[in-house]
């Protein structure tokens, strides 16, 4: 799936990444929780949250993953899409809830692609 199409199956705004939108991505997590991100993700290139700080951001990056979707209408501030420019990872933001987004992307063909410990 490209990214283009992660935006359009979340109904979602780009915020920052217009280069990446050409992206493949084979897979996702959703996740509040960057703990559990750093701990049990791998191979994950897309991270849906509804945390809405630079941490979100900074977790994506040590995980090598290209796009962070902020969920539940949130919206982030010009602090944290500046660490996502600088990062390189795209910004999105959807209306849905996390587990609408996370449904809609596996259903889309996105995987989960969880390592599980």
């Amino acid at each position: 799936m490209l990214l283009r199409e992660v935006l359009s199956t979340l109904d979602a705004e780009l915020i920052c990444g217009e280069d990446l939108l050409e992206t493949e991505v084979h897979a996702a997590c959703g996740s509040d929780m960057m703990s559990d991100v750093l701990a049990y993700v791998k191979n994950q290139a897309v991270l849906i949250t509804g945390l809405l700080n630079q941490q979100a951001i900074r977790t994506a990056a040590m995980m090598d993953m290209v796009c962070v979707v902020f969920v539940r209408g949130k919206r982030p501030d010009e602090t944290i899409i500046e660490c996502a420019k600088e990062s390189g990872i795209a910004v999105m933001c959807s209306s849905h809830r996390m587990f609408t987004a996370c449904g809609l992307l596996y259903k889309a063909g996105l995987n989960g692609g969880m390592s599980v410990k």
